[in-house]
C-alpha cells in the first residue's frame, strides 16, 4: 500500500477465504504454472450445476464450504493424496467457479504472486446468454492477466490470458452495469444460465458489490447477502461504484484509493461478521456468522 492506494502487492496476501490452512503442503506441492494450479481445481472440484445435477441431498452442503481449507478438508477426507492425483468425477468437491479462482487465488498467494477473483459474465458458454461467472486475475509481466480456471482449452482464445476490452469474452460485472446504462447492452440474459429470476439489471447490481467484495479480499459465495445488496436498487451508488471499478481497472490510482476507501469505510458495502446465505437449491435463506471457526477446519 503506497499513499493509500493498494499497489500489486496487496493482492499476494492471502485472505482469510484463500489461506489454505492445515493443507499448505498440499497445495505448494503442486506445480507454479497457471495451466497446473487451474487443472488442480477442476480435479479438485466439480461444478454443481454443470457436472454434478443429480448431486445427493446429503451432500448439497457442500456449495457453502466458503473458505479454501474447508474445501481442501473435504477433498482430502476422500482422497488423502495429492491436488493433482486423478478423482472420480462424482466424487470431487461440489463447488462453482467462485471456487475454482479462490483455489487457484489462494495457490498463486501462497508463492507470492499478486492474485485476487474478477467478477463479472462469460460470453462463451452459450451464444444467447451471458453467465454469471468468476475469472482469476493475477499480476504477471508487469500487468493483470485473467484467466478462467474452468476452461482447459478454448480454440476462440487464450484461457489464460483472456482478451480484455471491449467484446472480450468476459464482462466484469461493472462493465456490463455501465454499458446497460448506456443503452449498449439488455441485461435481461445477464445472470444465471436459463433461471429469468435471477437475472436482469438487479442480478448485475449484486454482482457490482460482488465484485467490489471479491477485489479486496472479501470472496464471498456468489449468493451471500449484506447490506445493501439486501436493500432496495440504489442506481445512483452501483453508477459510482462500476465508474471507480472500470477507472481503476485502467490504471487510475485515485479511483483505485477512492473504491478501497469506500469499501472500508463503509459498512454498507462490506459484509460484516453476519451475513445472509441464500440456497441456489430453493433451500431456505440462513444467517452465516462469519467469525465462527469452520467445523471442517477443526476436524483431525
Amino acid at each position: 500500500m503506497i499513499g493509500g492506494v493498494p499497489g500489486p502487492e496487496t493482492f499476494a496476501e492471502q485472505s482469510r477465504y484463500s489461506a489454505p490452512g492445515r493443507h499448505a503442503d498440499r497445495l505448494a506441492a503442486l506445480p507454479s504454472d497457471v495451466a497446473s494450479l487451474c487443472a488442480a481445481s477442476r480435479n479438485v472440484i466439480a461444478h454443481y450445476r454443470a457436472e454434478l445435477p443429480d448431486l445427493a441431498e446429503e451432500r448439497r452442503h457442500e456449495i457453502d464450504s466458503r473458505w479454501l481449507e474447508v474445501i481442501l478438508t473435504v477433498d482430502q477426507q476422500r482422497h488423502p493424496a495429492g491436488l493433482d492425483m486423478p478423482r472420480p468425477s462424482g466424487d470431487r468437491v461440489a463447488g462453482c467457479c467462485r471456487d475454482h479462482s479462490l483455489f487457484v487465488v489462494g495457490a498463486l498467494r501462497q508463492r507470492g504472486v499478486p492474485a485476487r477473483n474478477r467478477v463479472g459474465f462469460a460470453h462463451y458458454f452459450t451464444p444467447v446468454w451471458a453467465s454469471d461467472h468468476v475469472v482469476v486475475e493475477l499480476w504477471r509481466e508487469g500487468r493483470w492477466q485473467r484467466a478462467d480456471p474452468e476452461l482447459g482449452r478454448d480454440p476462440r482464445f487464450d484461457v489464460h490470458d483472456l482478451p480484455v476490452g471491449r467484446a472480450a469474452p468476459f464482462e466484469t460485472a461493472a462493465e456490463a452495469w455501465l454499458a446497460w446504462r448506456a443503452g449498449d447492452r439488455d441485461l435481461s440474459t445477464y445472470g444465471v444460465e436459463a433461471d429469468r429470476a435471477f437475472s436482469g439489471p438487479g442480478f448485475v447490481w449484486v454482482s457490482v458489490v460482488h465484485e467490489v467484495a471479491h477485489r479486496y479480499g472479501d470472496e464471498m459465495l456468489l449468493w451471500d447477502g449484506w447490506g445493501v445488496t439486501e436493500e432496495p436498487l440504489d442506481t445512483g451508488l452501483v453508477d459510482e461504484l462500476a465508474q471507480l471499478l472500470v477507472r481503476a481497472d485502467a490504471g487510475d490510482d485515485g479511483a483505485e484509493a477512492e473504491l478501497w476507501a469506500r469499501y472500508h469505510e463503509d459498512d454498507r458495502l462490506h459484509p460484516g461478521s453476519r451475513i445472509l446465505t441464500h440456497s441456489p437449491y430453493g433451500l431456505p435463506t440462513r444467517t452465516t456468522d462469519l467469525t465462527a471457526v469452520p467445523a471442517a477446519a477443526e476436524e483431525d
